[in-house]
């Protein structure tokens, strides 16, 4: 923490430092130390000579951390935009020495000032840069591919470099598995592919998948920029395992490491040599395959390589390591193991046990989890907290406890908590409340808000989406103006909160003559006006930017529609003013936007409709990709239109549509939908339906079962279909329940009704093994409580987990049957309901009698 708080010392020394040397006219920038070049503001490059643009471009490139892939984002980009703006040279040479400072170049610039010769001669260069826009890889391989530059082999594939994102899906797929598996074993090629449209990833592992003989050649072939991106279900190794030191160099997702984590352990008698990228696969699943006398051994391998476990992993783990008693040495096992344990767990001191609770990662519990709580009360009990004031120290113990604390502490406490609360990331209306109240006090270090810096904005850039309109409009404009160029974009806040901060510190003008519908000359809509991330400044009142968009001419409006998605995605544009550029586009394009307007849609989202989106030309899975992976991310009633537009189209529910839907909008497909999707296409996915209808849960179990039928008899299928199983009959759960699968207790109660009901308790026992004794904390809540009601209890006494609510020997237990709608159960139901009344009524008659 504090080697971070030096560097942003440093980095906030040499910003000042050097705007106030560059505020000189015609300061020499070659007198510039090069770690001070880095944080030159863009007007102090705006009017460089071609030979001082270009030396200032190479020393930007050879001595400044410039951001990966955030364009607009970044002081550094919006000087490399600025310092070409005056370039009229784009010679292959010239280009060349731009270095990084290339993603300065517009679409525009790329489409209408370099010519296709000048862009393949530089294009060993340009193939090296870091960071291309999607836009702008795409204007530049578009240019190629259309002066006549072919993708013959790999080698011409891998050429592209990282421009390689500027392909589109329809041109990846024509290439053939040949030319991908050799670009594959190129650095070249290889080393840029991690920037790729999750799309196109998905299509060069489908290239390689279908010319390779066996899942672990899979894994040797594909770079570690593409590993994340094989489906799951290509992960099953079956008896040729793949060299483990090929699965340890490639970075998986913890679903994807579960498919070979109990295989790879079982056969590893050293578990460090096991990577963190493995080790995250641990599952419960694996337990037989550990041993209980190794997930000590385990555990403490975890922690050294910082492993990053879920809640339910966690859980599990814990239940292992504490098999034969609580460990003495906590400090060796996982910290976030401390997240479910009390202070008397611990053999240290409660201070110590807290101070390290605080290190741990709280986003293993969810906000609302009553634990977060349960562990903050035992904190403040522990460091004796007198009221509700909280002290420097003991706000360093709490660590993250500290944004569990309610409104009252953080009145009580002043100033003293708000650098720590500037790390939370959320607050409840409540908190948010109290930190205006101590902010607007002017009673802390930083002073009142008319006497804050730029620096001061810096510090406290966490609670800056808290602040509300009262404390913004305080904040001298200057203080604003330089936090917003110089400072804004490293603050981890996104568009919307910055177009809210905006919107707070430039208040509308009540006068409208004010708003001329004529566009002022110094704000007429211009390359250089685009190039400006904080050109929404200039257009308050909106109906500025209306009369400018209006006046715009037709060259400046290309390049506006060309950069439409950066501009988008990274200016803070105000909610009004959203609105006034939506209207431009409506009104260029009536018949619904084209697609390549699509993946700029996301500041735009609260201004559609379902019935505008029932226009656009949804033509492939791409577009609808696009849209639904937008952010913020579409309502249901948006993407289900968008769906719904893709599918009149023509189009399938292929693996790259699926994936596109996600969990995330899975349960907005209807029936006939659903039943459309080839087991095939649903093996490359990866979907989550335990949220949707019970019909969508059956029809997608059927479904996967179908698909990784091949499977069912390997230890990864229980993680194929763990999905899918709220679908499961009973008679599958049943011959799940033989494989000791571990289910946590979590996916048991949200199985399907009537297939819980028809397992009996050793059944049970089977299906969730290590996580048995968790099943008690459930006998008083449905569903275990109805599925109890139904067993003998001296059955549910066999499982000595202190399960109650069973039938009584010697009794009868009435349960009342729950009859389903007569329009919604099926025939064969209601006709055994009723074919089972006599027998309910004979029973009843009968324990009337003898009561």
């Amino acid at each position: 923490m504090e080697m971070v708080g030096n560097l942003t010392l440093l980095r906030e020394t040499a910003l000042y430092y050097t705007l106030l040397l560059t505020s000189a006219p015609a300061f020499p920038l070659a007198s510039l130390p090069d770690r001070f070049l880095c944080y030159l503001s863009p007007g102090a490059v705006a009017n460089l000579s071609t030979e001082e643009a270009l030396g200032v471009a190479q020393r930007l490139g050879r001595s400044c951390p410039w951001s990966r892939g955030v364009p607009g984002a970044s002081l550094e980009l919006q000087v490399a935009s600025s310092l070409l703006r005056n370039l009229e040279d784009f010679s292959p040479a010239v280009l060349a020495a731009l270095g990084q400072a290339a993603l300065g170049l517009s679409v525009s610039r790329i489409q209408e000032n370099i010519p296709e010769e000048q862009l393949e001669a530089a294009l060993p260069a340009l193939g090296r840069v870091q960071g291309w826009r999607s836009e702008q890889a795409r204007a530049v391989v578009n240019k190629l591919l259309q002066s006549g530059y072919q993708i013959r082999d790999g080698q011409s594939l891998a050429q592209l470099g990282t421009l390689v994102g500027g392909l589109n899906s329809s041109t990846l797929r024509s290439l053939s598995p040949e030319v991908v598996l050799e670009a594959m074993q190129l650095p070249a090629f290889a080393q840029h592919v991690d920037t790729l449209p999750r799309a196109l990833k998905r299509i060069l592992v489908e290239k390689v998948s279908s010319r390779v003989a066996h899942p672990s050649e899979l894994v040797r072939l594909i770079p570690s920029a593409l590993a994340s991106s094989i489906p799951k279900s290509l992960l099953v190794f079956g008896e040729e395992m793949p060299n483990v030191q090929d699965l340890n160099n490639k970075p998986w997702t913890r679903e994807q490491a579960a498919m070979f984590f109990s295989d790879v352990v079982k056969a590893e008698p050293d578990f460090s040599r096991l990577s963190q990228s493995v080790l995250q696969g641990f599952t419960c699943a694996a337990a037989g395959a550990v041993g209980a006398e190794r997930f000590q051994e385990l555990a403490k391998v975890m922690r050294k390589k910082e492993v990053k476990l879920g809640q339910d992993q966690l859980s599990c783990l814990l239940r292992m390591v504490t098999l034969h008693g609580i460990p003495q040495d906590w400090d060796t096992y996982p910290q976030d193991l401390l997240l479910f344990l009390s202070p008397s767990d611990y053999a240290g001191n409660c201070s110590q046990f807290f101070s390290n609770v605080g290190k741990a990662n709280k986003d293993v519990l969810p906000r609302e989890d009553p634990q977060r709580q349960q562990l903050l009360l035992e904190a403040l009990e522990c460091l004796g907290v007198p009221g509700t004031k909280i002290n420097h120290t003991s706000a360093e113990i709490l660590g993250w406890l500290v944004c569990e604390l309610d409104g009252d502490y953080i009145r009580s406490s002043g100033g003293s908590l708000l650098k720590d609360l500037s790390q939370c990331g959320s607050f409840l209306p409540e908190q948010e409340e109290a930190i205006r109240d101590v902010l607007s006090s002017g009673n802390t270090t930083f002073g009142p808000p008319s006497a804050w810096s730029a620096f001061t904005l810096s510090e406290l850039s966490g609670l800056i989406p808290v602040l509300g309109p009262s404390i913004l409009q305080q904040i001298p404009k200057k203080t604003v103006t330089t936090w917003l160029r110089n400072f804004a974009w490293d603050s981890h806040l996104s568009r919307e909160e910055l177009a809210t901060v905006i919107g707070g510190l430039l208040p509308r003008r009540h006068k409208r003559a004010e708003a001329s519908a004529r566009c002022p000359a110094n704000l007429e809509i211009t390359k250089e006006k685009l190039d400006d991330p904080l050109m929404p400044t200039d257009y308050v009142p909106e109906e500025l930017l209306r009369a400018c968009l209006h006046n715009i001419s037709q060259e400046n409006y290309l390049y506006l529609e060309n950069d439409l998605s950066n501009i988008l995605s990274n200016y803070a544009f105000s909610n009004p003013q959203l609105a006034v550029l939506k209207e431009y586009l409506d009104e260029r394009y009536p018949n619904g936007y084209p697609e390549k307007v699509l993946s700029a849609m996301g500041p735009l989202l609260h201004l559609l409709s379902p019935e505008e989106i029932s226009t656009w030309n949804m033509s492939s899975a791409d577009s609808l990709a696009a849209f639904l992976k937008t952010q913020p991310q579409p309502s249901d009633s948006l993407a289900s239109a968008a769906i719904k537009r893709y599918l009149e189209l023509g189009n399938a529910l292929n693996a790259t549509a699926l994936d596109a839907i996600g969990t995330k909008y899975v349960c907005l497909l209807n029936a006939t939908d659903l039943k459309a999707i080839n087991p095939s296409s649903l093996k490359l996915a990866s979907l989550n339906p335990s949220a949707c209808s019970q019909e969508t849960k059956n029809i997608l179990y059927q479904k996967a079962k179908e698909a990784f039928s091949d499977q069912h008899h390997s230890p990864a299928y229980y993680e194929l279909i763990l999905p899918y199983l709220g679908g499961a009959p009973a008679a599958d759960l049943k011959v799940l329940s033989k494989d000791s699968v571990n289910m946590n207790v979590s996916t048991f109660v949200t199985l399907r009704r009537d297939s819980m009901m028809l397992l009996t308790p050793g059944e049970v026992q089977g299906l969730l093994g290590l996580h048995l004794p968790e099943l008690a904390q459930w006998q008083s809540r449905a569903p275990v409580q109805d599925w109890a009601a139904l067993q003998k209890q001296s059955e549910l006494d066999k499982l000595h987990i202190g399960l109650t609510g069973g039938v009584q020997e010697g009794y009868i237990n009435l349960v009342t049957p729950k009859f389903p709608a007569m329009s919604s159960a099926p025939l064969g139901t209601v006709a055994m309901v009723f074919h089972l009344l006599p027998a309910l009524l004979l029973s009843f008659l009968t324990v009337s009698i003898f009561s």
